[in-house]
């Protein structure tokens, strides 16, 4: 039985959140300590210190960290409801995670989950407030004190339009916690911080190069509770909410709430809700709120249509003018544990993790063929099309580089990321070189790009296909998260993911009369190094294998160590003596010649190396299949700084591999791909590898 490694799975995460404290406690442990003890809370983790504010730079002011109640006489956490106009920018470049908090503040399920309601500046204050946030798959809880960046006893960062109200200030210090500083908050994309609210997945829309259908997808969206925003570019920043006859505003963030399909005339018209948080400033087009328009639809239509659409900043408008008029659509489709129970249709939603690591997972993009077929492969299933059309299956991929934006102060910023579809082989195993060379891919991102998340819409045939994710450039080390959503049930499988070992017995030495010219070559030898014991010790071994190697001129190497060696009388050495008598030594000769001819095939250059990417093939051809985790474990065992494998360090790899696949074999009587040990056969087994 194949022994299964261990994936990633299917889901979208837990929905309970994990405590983040590096000392293990939750926000209600470290409450109800401060105030047994009658303190309030600092944050170890995130101290108020200038190295949470920069990594950088030396903070250019004189900062004074004060918590709200020595701001102001009545602090609150929200005053009345959190609302969009609370918020209000600091010095910190980070409007794009302003707008997202707007958006949040119009879908209050998903606020009251990053904000949790059971915090207040009340009897039960102490100093200490929490927020949640998605990341890689899984929610956190990040707790922080309520010490706060100030200049002249007002707030520097995010803070809100009231003096008294601190939820904007402190959920702004806990994301900056979660991404290691506030510097590290410094540009990004309004949809980034929405699927941290969320737990969703983003997609970019230009409304002047749309699909056809976007109509259809953005009704979709809706009705999966999905989070939806437009705007209107600007060339200029004198632009910036500049305000245009039609009463639409250049530059602003605008919410999208509803969409319809009204008989208008005799004929069918489609319609899109917008929402300016602003409110009382709309448009004052075609199908604005006292149009003449709504006068040739059905009465109870209208009043259907228009109950929640009066002077409040909520509008409606034709859907072609809404293309006319709006430059982007943001789309932040939530993900099943984020929606709620109301919403009319759930995505499916397939999740894995990945690494791409250099010299055996990071093979870069389809330019870089020889590397490509390295990268992690997963295979989607899409079985039932659409409900709305019996020949295709939507989908959305979305592929995100994880913790980029902590990794910043140690020089790392993101990696440049992308990914193709192609249909998929029959196989189960990973694609080879060959068929990437010879098989054009179905669908791909539109173009690789250095941001955290690459995501596209596709309408796929129902198959069988290939995903390949990867970075630009080969070597380019990142670890990965896949989502795949799609409208129906997809199964998704990782390629290449087994384990297993076929390693038939080596036929039976030869008798000493049947013996061919080499093996009485390496008779005589055997015989000068054994002694009268009939035997070779670790360093006789060593001495005999760089004699008869030194001979073969297509292999270059300065010979083999005695840690090699030592592995090969531990595979080799059947009765335990820790030595090798010729006959043992004549069978591992047979494995040698093959593994021999395997490291010629793959020395293409003649240089006495192999390239780490082509390890997996060798080794299959050795009869043993690694999944990615163990390829990549032995490419950084094994490889130089030129990810090549030179022969020994690829012998040693091979011995070894043998030697624990066979007492692994032999231990699972079973045959159940598991064994159980205790810590003696453990280290017992370990020191014999």
């Amino acid at each position: 039985m194949p022994l299964q490694s261990m994936l990633s799975g299917r889901g979208s995460g837990s929905s309970k959140a994990e405590n983040t404290q590096s000392d293990g406690k939750s926000f209600e442990q470290l409450r109800q300590e401060c105030l047994q003890k009658g303190i309030l809370f600092e944050d170890p983790d995130f101290p108020a210190t200038d190295s949470s504010l920069y990594f950088s730079q030396s903070v250019p002011v004189a900062i004074e960290w004060k918590r709200p109640t020595e701001i102001c006489s009545n602090p609150k956490f929200i005053l009345d409801d959190a609302d969009r106009t609370d918020i209000c920018q600091g010095q910190l470049g980070d409007c794009w995670l302003l707008a997202a908090i707007a958006s949040l503040t119009l879908k209050k399920d998903a606020l009251t989950r990053v904000l949790p309601h059971d915090q207040e500046f009340d009897h039960r204050y102490a100093g200490i407030f929490h927020f949640q946030f998605w990341q890689h798959n899984k929610w956190l809880d990040i707790v922080v004190d309520d010490r706060l960046p100030t200049v002249r006893n007002k707030l520097i960062m995010l803070h809100s339009a009231s003096n008294n109200e601190f939820w904007s200030a402190l959920l702004e210090k806990a994301y900056a916690k979660l991404h290691g500083s506030y510097e590290s908050l410094k540009g990004g994309s309004t949809l980034e911080a929405m699927e941290d609210f969320t737990g969703g997945v983003g997609e970019l829309y230009e409304t002047k190069k749309s699909p056809d259908n976007l109509f259809s997808i953005m009704k979709k969206a809706l009705d999966r509770g999905s989070m939806m925003g437009c705007s209107i570019d600007i060339t200029s920043s004198a632009e910036s909410e500049a305000k245009l006859n039609n009463g639409l505003v250049k530059g602003h963030a605008y919410s999208i709430t509803g969409l319809e399909e009204v008989n208008y005339r005799g004929r069918t018209v489609q319609l899109i809700r917008i929402r300016n948080p602003w409110g009382q400033v709309e448009w004052n087009g075609p199908w604005s709120d006292n149009s003449r328009e709504w006068s040739y639809i059905d009465a109870a239509e209208k009043r259907r249509i228009l109950q929640n659409s009066t002077e409040d900043g909520e509008f409606w408008m034709e859907f072609d003018d809404f293309k006319a008029n709006y430059d982007r659509v943001e789309l932040c489709n939530m993900t099943p544990d984020a929606l709620t129970e109301n919403t009319k249709r759930h995505w499916e939603v397939n999740t894995f993790e990945g690494s791409w690591i250099r010299g055996s997972t990071a093979g870069g993009c389809r330019n870089f063929i020889d590397t490509f077929w390295t990268n992690p492969q997963f295979k989607l299933r899409l079985e039932d099309a659409d409900d709305d059309d019996d020949d295709v299956c939507s989908v959305v991929i979305a592929l995100m580089q994880k913790n980029r934006r902590k990794l910043r102060k140690e020089g790392l910023d993101m990696e440049t990321i992308g990914f193709a579809v192609y249909e998929a082989p029959e196989s189960e195993e990973q694609a080879s070189k060959d068929f990437f060379r010879y098989h054009a891919s179905k669908a791909r991102s539109r173009t690789y790009i250095n941001t955290r998340e690459v995501s596209e819409r596709f309408t796929l045939p129902p198959g069988e296909y290939l995903l390949v994710p990867t970075t630009f450039q080969p070597h380019h080390e990142a670890d990965f998260l896949v989502r795949m959503f799609s409208e129906k049930k997809a199964g998704a499988l990782e390629m290449g993911s087994t384990v297993d070992a076929d390693l038939p017995e080596p036929p039976p030495p030869s008798l000493p009369e049947e013996e061919t010219d080499e093996e009485k070559g390496l008779r005589r030898l055997f015989e000068q190094l054994a002694g009268e014991d009939q035997a070779i010790s670790v360093r006789e071994l060593q001495q005999m294998l760089n004699g008869v190697l030194s001979r073969r001129k297509e292999i270059k190497f300065d010979g083999l160590t005695l840690s090699t060696c030592h592995s090969i009388i531990n595979l080799m050495d059947v009765d335990n003596t820790g030595m090798l008598e010729f006959q043992e030594f004549k069978v591992f000769w047979e494995k040698m010649k093959k593994w021999i001819m395997l490291f010629l095939s793959f020395d293409t250059d003649r240089s006495g190396k192999m390239s780490s990417y082509e390890l997996r093939i060798a080794l299959k051809a050795a009869g043993m299949q690694l999944n990615n985790s163990l390829l990549q474990l032995i490419g950084l065992r094994f490889a130089d700084a030129n990810y090549d494998i030179d022969f020994d360090d690829y012998l040693t790899c091979i011995v070894r591999l043998e030697n624990m696949f066979r007492i692994f074999k032999a231990m699972d009587t079973n045959k159940r791909g598991r064994v159980r040990m205790n810590i003696m056969q453990f280290l017992m087994l370990s020191m014999n590898v």
